[in-house]
């Protein structure tokens, strides 16, 4: 198969990144990279279903990444996966001479060995410049499951219209479980037991750069995990504190200790981005030096900074995010920046994933949660038509129509998209520009 057949089976089947922002996959097999990177580093504490997934099907990835490898004529695959995750390891070992491009990078357990430019510097000691792309330096990343529908769509034609998601936290029985695209958290919650706190509140995606989610909300080809907390727990209460109280906090009590910076991974790696000058310029309201405002744009959004570093509890990432919001709605956009030196200590400022689940009180819900692949039934799902970077995809059904699972309801629209598939048999309930409701009969 050819690059562009490749591209076009790919895009058919809706294949985005299965986590992170939904970056459609197709539009990264590019044949400038020479080298490709999967994703095995499970950035965020608590997650589990990459390694699980590459565990029980290391043959079937690792044969669509070599054929990702060879399409794009690069001269090396590196599966980056933590050194902690022995029986992955042992999955890939059993089957990775089969393919003489791949090899194994095996990582520290630290965070946020994940992040995009973070994965790339630990695997080829490649710099990618603040705010560039993996391309730039040759490189191209996938995550597992990413991969994994690659194959699926390539071998079975199956579009992507399911996905694993891991339940942990308060709940009796933590999972990862597939669930049809579409489906509410509170019903994949369910599938988890009950929920063992008397007032929870959803995280949906890690602990670290995770957002608030309703019960009611649709799992999307992104969503990677769901964390059930007390209202009560730390997490919950800082991801709560309003942005004009962490101002006046930051005003009242932050002491410069640049303990923010000297902990930042982008700053670590040469980007100029420097948490602790912003919280002077900020807290003070001091728009002297405007670069501290324009180098929010780039911040990796990690929270190391106020969720494991800052001493006072104070919130730079928080602030960090709506400042840099604010600046592109006024249409400003990133300057143009050059990554410095990779400085000697940055191997010693490393933050231990143990550690940073103690320091934000997971300890207790880092625990087994087996992955199950059966299918799970539901009565109705919500699809939303943009579940990607890129423009929404646009409806071809209507209300009263009959679906089928996998039948394309929304086409890709111009541009950077990817066409939204019916993930239950059903008929159409509602259809807006938004989202697509369909009911089992």
């Amino acid at each position: 198969m050819n690059i562009s057949e490749l591209k076009e089976t790919i895009k058919s089947c809706g294949v985005v990144g299965a986590g992170g922002a939904g970056f459609p996959s197709y539009a990264k097999l590019d044949e400038r990279a020479d080298t490709l990177l999967l994703n095995c580093a499970e950035c965020e504490p608590l997650l589990k279903l990459h390694r699980q997934l590459l565990e029980v099907s290391a043959e079937e990835i690792l044969s669509t990444f070599s054929l990702l490898v060879e399409s794009v004529g690069a001269k090396a695959g590196v599966i980056g996966v933590k050194a902690e995750y022995k029986d992955t390891i042992a999955a890939l070992k059993n089957v990775i001479h089969r393919f003489p491009k791949l090899q194994i990078k095996e990582l520290r357990g630290v965070y946020p060995t994940g992040d995009e430019v973070v994965l790339i510097y630990e695997c080829t000691g490649r710099q990618v410049r603040p705010g560039g792309l993996s391309i730039e330096v040759g490189v191209t990343v996938f995550n597992v499951e990413t991969v994994y529908n690659i194959w699926r769509g390539l071998n079975h034609g199956t579009p992507v219209v399911d996905k694993l998601v891991s339940v942990v936290g308060e709940v009796e029985h933590p999972l990862t479980v597939r669930v049809p695209l579409g489906t509410a958290l509170q019903e994949v919650i369910a599938q988890a037991g009950a929920v063992t706190t008397r007032k929870a509140r959803l995280l949906v995606g890690g602990p670290m750069m995770g957002r608030f989610g309703a019960a009611e909300d649709p799992v999307t080809k992104t969503t990677n995990a769901i964390l059930v907390l007390p209202e009560d727990h730390i997490l919950i209460r800082r991801m709560s504190a309003s942005l004009e109280v962490q101002l006046k906090r930051a005003a009242s009590v932050c002491c410069q200790c640049q303990m923010c910076t000297d902990l930042c991974p982008r700053h670590a790696l040469g980007h100029p981005i420097e948490p602790h000058l912003f919280m002077r310029s900020a807290a003070n309201r001091d728009f002297q030096n405007t670069q501290v405002f324009l180098n929010t744009f780039f911040c990796c959004s990690c929270g190391v900074c106020e969720m494991y570093a800052c001493p006072q509890g104070l919130a730079p990432r928080t602030l960090i995010t709506e400042y840099k919001n604010r600046l592109r709605k006024e249409g400003v956009k990133a300057p143009a920046a050059l990554a410095g030196p990779v400085p000697d200590w940055r191997e010693y400022r490393k933050v231990p994933e143990k550690r940073l689940e103690a320091r934000l009180g997971l300890t207790r819900y880092d625990v087994p949660a087996p992955l199950t692949e059966g299918s799970m039934p539901v009565s109705h799902v919500t699809i939303p038509l943009s579940q990607h970077i890129g423009a929404p995809a646009i409806p071809v059904v209507h209300a009263g129509d009959r679906t089928q699972r996998g039948q394309v309801i929304a086409e890709a629209a111009g541009g950077l998209s990817v066409p939204v598939h019916a993930s239950i048999d059903g008929v159409v309930r509602e259809v807006t520009g938004r989202q697509i409701v369909i009911a089992r009969e």
